[in-house]
């Protein structure tokens, strides 16, 4: 039976650290805030919303919705990001997507001010953690990925990753990441050959493709970790991620369930981007 690696206990240990580091910010004069910009009502969206909401009030940390119709022009869209960044009292932002395909998306990433891009949609961001550079911030699920190894004391350098995927999102962020802490990756994809036995030869295997349950008992060997951070529906509507749970997990040797894994996780790295964000803000005055 395969070691569950659920992020409940993460996020516990993460919160105290938190709190302490939010109160910290208050003293110094700064309340952390994060703007959340949202185009609609997908369920999606406001399901994360309202996680992230009880999340930062438990934690302290302020919340600022920006909420616009989901046809809005991309003027006001525009307007909207600019108007976060010459905002003193935000911290952090947020932003939904997949954006409506008559907003250039990449164009509104961009315009987000580094400082406050907390889940590293921007290219400047991306940039820095492709270079190993401290500015800016990883994209939040990536870094939720190695947070999760590292509570679990699961060693990193030395080993051979592999990482299905190749999104900006998650696959090459959290390959350069891994690579950052001397592990040996593979990134893999659709069009890879032989993905099974290059899988099942890997010690840590990164599931990052979308596709529900794609990946059975066939690509995974025994003892490996499997961080699986597909959020999926079958065709029955229940909640799952790209590997098949039941037939895997008798195999390896520990993984991430769906949901009560790497979901959680991400969400308070956000947070925890917003107050780092925050602390800048007050090491900048000092």
């Amino acid at each position: 039976m395969a070691k569950m690696l659920a992020g409940k206990e993460v996020v516990a240990s993460m919160a105290a650290d938190l709190r302490s580091r939010v109160e910290a910010c208050k003293a110094a004069g700064t309340d952390p805030a994060l703007a959340i910009v949202r185009l609609g009502e997908r369920p999606d969206d406001l399901s994360y919303e309202r996680t992230a909401s009880k999340r930062a009030e438990a934690l302290g940390i302020g919340i600022k919705p920006y909420v616009l119709e989901e046809f809005a022009p991309q003027q006001a869209l525009q307007a909207t990001i600019r108007s976060i960044n010459h905002d003193a009292t935000v911290h952090g932002c947020l932003l939904f997507r997949p954006l409506p395909s008559f907003i250039d998306e990449r164009a509104m990433c961009d315009l987000l001010d580094v400082r406050k891009d907390i889940d590293g949609v921007s290219m400047e961001s991306l940039a820095a953690v492709f270079a190993d550079s401290p500015k800016g911030f990883p994209p939040c699920t990536a870094a939720a990925c190695l947070r999760m190894l590292d509570h679990h004391g699961i060693p990193i350098a030395g080993k051979h990753v592999v990482v299905i995927g190749r999104s900006l999102v998650i696959g090459k962020p959290v390959a350069m990441m891994l690579l950052a802490r001397n592990a040996s990756v593979t990134i893999c994809h659709s069009k890879t050959e032989n993905l099974p036995r290059i899988c099942k030869s890997a010690d840590i295997v990164v599931c990052a493709t979308g596709r529900p349950r794609a990946f059975g008992p066939q690509y995974f060997s025994p003892g490996q970790t499997v961080l699986d951070v597909g959020i999926n529906f079958d065709t029955q509507g229940r909640l799952c991620g790209d590997v098949d749970f039941d037939a895997v997990e008798p195999i390896v040797g520990a993984i991430t369930p769906v949901p009560g894994g790497l979901g959680s996780v991400t969400t308070s790295i956000t947070m925890e981007h917003t107050v780092r964000a925050a602390e800048r803000v007050v090491e900048a005055r000092s």
